[in-house]
């Protein structure tokens, strides 16, 4: 963990406690990644720079390193697909809406059974008078049950002075929808709104179409009144930036992906104090300059990996298979040779306790004969005793994620989603994905019988 944020998490902690705070990031609270036989899957719709009439899907494990599934994946019948937006019904089915043209008074719809194959249904007309523009429809599932839509609306002559306004669906079929419904406080000339519920609060973010910057605002309500409460470069984000787009973590946190349309990039950003900090932003490896306004729909589904616990196993590097992950006399983890001749202490050094996660008990930690934990620091992989606080439990849980070859394991950082437990020049570090095989490799281990 990098120092400067260890800190800044170590006072908040602080804080907490005599306030009497039960944690210091509520976002967190409750949070778990899925139990054995069960794992998350995030999909991807977007479309692209070279089609605005094609739409591509990709998933990940991991909310950082996406696949692509299919691409195209779905052309409506006629006009485009700027700004696909996903979800998945209580019906079983999934469901887009998307932006059918840069000017006119229609968004569209299509189904989908297994998220790569669609099925154009209809395009709705919004009832307003002299609507010439009905740009990036969301979706947006209230916690009562409500099926919305979010879409940008103007009346101009020109792409201006947009406003954020709402439809609900008022059967099942999403075949029938409200009027249209202002989120007043937002506007004008505001467009893109994401809105996310927590507890009974409704937060926004949207793009000032005016400074090109995200802002963001909050409400009681869906439809408002929102007030303001960050603008400018409130989040380290930029400007020139639209189409943000967020998703819960597993381990609470939140994620924010955003369209650095002027610069040719895709972000993301991570949050964990309820929306009022970010971390640094970072391009979505493999993607960026390449996918356009994305949305990413959670799912936990059947399949993931899984390692026994509460017993001694090996990690085998899968692109140095004679070497494994070890601790050395100071303390810092290597891989290292170790064969059938090697010394007792050789072999002791590169057996581990496999015990559920301390941070999160469907993720796992890895303890050593001296009972010390492997934990990053710094970024650096090293074993120390546990200091009981909720800092190290998180430094030392991993995440399983399918490896680079069949059978083999990914180990995700917990409190740093998208940095991977890989080796470089034989160290064990905590590095950010990268769409590369020689990373993928890098990061993949065999789980394998014990040394000593």
């Amino acid at each position: 963990m990098n120092r400067t944020l260890r800190a800044v998490l170590a006072l908040l902690t602080s804080v907490a406690a005599l306030l009497g705070l039960t944690t210091a990031f509520a976002g967190t609270a409750g949070a778990a990644h899925p139990p054995a036989g069960q794992t998350t899957r995030y999909t991807m719709t977007a479309f692209t720079n070279s089609s605005e009439s094609n739409l591509y899907v990709y998933d990940s494990p991991d909310a950082t390193g996406f696949t692509l599934r299919k691409g195209p994946a779905y052309t409506p019948p006629s006009g485009l697909i700027r700004d696909p937006s996903i979800f998945k019904h209580t019906d079983g089915f999934y469901y887009l809406t998307y932006t059918t043209n840069w000017t006119g008074n229609t968004i569209g719809f299509a189904r989908s059974t297994d998220r790569v194959n669609w099925t154009f249904l209809y395009n709705h007309t919004i009832p307003i008078s002299g609507l010439t523009r009905t740009w990036a429809p969301e979706w947006f599932i209230d916690t009562d049950g409500s099926v919305n839509v979010i879409m940008s609306l103007t009346s101009a002559s020109t792409a201006t002075h947009f406003t954020p306004y709402k439809i609900t669906a008022t059967n099942s079929a999403l075949t029938a929808w409200s009027a249209p419904t202002q989120l007043s406080g937002i506007g004008p000339n505001y467009i893109d709104t994401f809105v996310v519920k927590v507890g009974s609060t409704y937060h926004a973010f949207t793009k000032n179409e005016t400074t090109k910057y995200i802002e963001y605002a909050t409400a009681s309500s869906l439809t408002g009144p929102y007030t303001i409460r960050k603008t400018g470069n409130w989040a380290g984000f930029g400007d020139w930036v639209e189409g943000p787009a967020l998703v819960r973590l597993d381990n609470g946190g939140w994620r924010i992906y955003y369209d650095g349309y002027r610069a040719g990039k895709y972000w993301y950003s991570d949050s964990y104090d309820n929306f009022a900090t970010w971390s640094t932003p970072t391009e979505v490896p493999g993607l960026s300059g390449f996918i356009r306004h994305a949305t990413v729909l959670k799912e936990t589904v059947s399949g993931g990996v899984t390692l026994p616990v509460n017993t001694t196993r090996s990690l085998q590097s899968v692109n140095f298979p004679g070497r494994y992950a070890v601790v050395r006399s100071d303390n810092l983890g290597y891989i290292d040779p170790v064969t059938s001749s090697s010394s007792t202490a050789v072999k002791q050094s590169a057996t581990f306790t496999v015990v559920p996660g301390l941070a999160d008990a469907n993720c796992y930690s890895f303890r050593d004969s001296a009972g010390r934990y492997l934990r990053h620091w710094d970024y650096r992989v090293r074993f120390d005793s546990s200091n009981g606080t909720a800092v190290f439990n998180k430094d030392a849980t991993y995440c399983p994620r399918p490896g680079a070859t069949a059978g083999s394991v990914s180990l995700e950082s917990y409190n740093y989603p998208g940095r991977y437990l890989r080796h470089y020049n034989y160290a064990l570090r905590v590095d950010l994905y990268q769409n590369t095989d020689t990373f993928r490799a890098d990061s993949s281990f065999t789980v394998a019988g014990p040394w000593a």
